[in-house]
C-alpha cells in the first residue's frame, strides 16, 4: 500500500471513530445510559471520553485473551478501570450466547442502549450477521446500532478498489479472510428484516465531507467501509 493510500486508510479509521463518538454523545445527551461495543479490541472510548463514559454503563464484548492483555496494558499506562466499564469476555464460536453473557454482566435488556460493531461484519457469514441483527433488533425502543460493513469492489472507484483488493489479500494471508461484503441496500434490508424500525446508510464519502472538508493538505479517507445506522 503506497503512502497516500496508507494515509487515506488511517483517515478512514479516524472518521469511523469520530462518527461513533458523536453518536454516543448524542445518545447520552438524550438519556441513553448503556453503550455496548461488540468486538471491542483496543477501543479506548472509556479512556478518551470519560466525561461521557462516566454517565453510562460501557460494555466491551470480546475474546478473553485480548481483553486480559488490554486490562493489563491500561493499568501499566496508569489508567484506572472505572466501575462503569465492564469487560465481557466471550467465545464467539462457543455454545454460550454473547448476548446472555452481556446480560450476566449487568446489561439491562429493557433499557435503551447504543451498540457499535465496527470492523467485524466482513469476517462473518451473512447468516451470523443476520443472527446478530435479530438479537439487537429486539433491544428496547430508542436503541441504536452503528455497524460498519465493506462494500463489494465493483461499487468503488478504481483507486479505492485497488486498496480494498490489497487489504483483502493481506487479510487472507494473515488467516483472517474477508467472508462477506454488502451493498448498502442489502444491509438496510437485513436490518429491517431483523426488526429495526429505521435503518439508514452513511457512506464513506459522507464521512469525508463531514469531517475532512476544507483541509489544506487534501487528506481524505478512502472509501469502502460504510455504516449502517439502525434504531428500534
Amino acid at each position: 500500500m503506497d503512502r497516500d493510500a496508507t494515509s487515506g486508510f488511517r483517515a478512514a479509521i479516524v472518521a469511523r471513530a469520530r462518527l461513533l463518538d458523536d453518536l454516543v454523545a448524542e445518545a447520552a445527551g438524550r438519556g441513553v445510559a448503556q453503550y455496548v461495543i461488540l468486538g471491542a479490541g483496543l477501543d479506548t472510548f472509556a479512556q478518551r471520553r470519560p466525561e461521557i463514559a462516566s454517565r453510562m454503563q460501557v460494555f466491551e464484548v470480546d475474546r478473553q485473551g485480548p481483553q486480559s492483555w488490554k486490562r493489563r496494558r491500561l493499568v501499566d499506562l496508569g489508567f484506572d478501570i472505572p466501575r462503569s466499564l465492564h469487560f465481557v469476555p466471550v467465545d464467539f464460536e462457543g455454545t454460550t450466547s454473547w448476548f446472555d453473557e452481556l446480560a450476566a454482566a449487568g446489561f439491562e435488556r429493557s433499557v435503551p442502549a447504543i451498540v457499535s460493531s465496527t470492523g467485524v461484519a466482513m469476517y462473518l457469514t451473512k447468516e451470523a450477521t443476520m443472527t446478530t441483527l435479530a438479537l439487537l433488533g429486539e433491544l428496547a425502543p430508542g436503541s441504536t446500532l452503528a455497524m460498519t460493513f465493506l462494500l463489494p469492489t465493483d461499487l468503488l472507484d478504481e483507486a479505492d478498489r485497488q486498496v480494498l483488493e490489497a487489504t483483502k489479500r493481506a487479510a487472507r494471508q494473515s488467516g483472517t479472510p474477508f467472508v462477506s461484503l454488502y451493498a448498502p441496500d442489502d444491509m438496510i434490508n437485513m436490518a429491517r428484516q431483523a426488526g429495526f424500525a429505521v435503518a439508514r446508510h452513511v457512506s464513506g464519502s459522507e464521512l469525508a465531507e463531514r469531517y475532512f472538508a476544507g483541509r489544506s493538505d487534501g487528506l481524505r479517507p478512502i472509501s469502502g467501509e460504510d455504516f449502517l445506522i439502525a434504531t428500534t
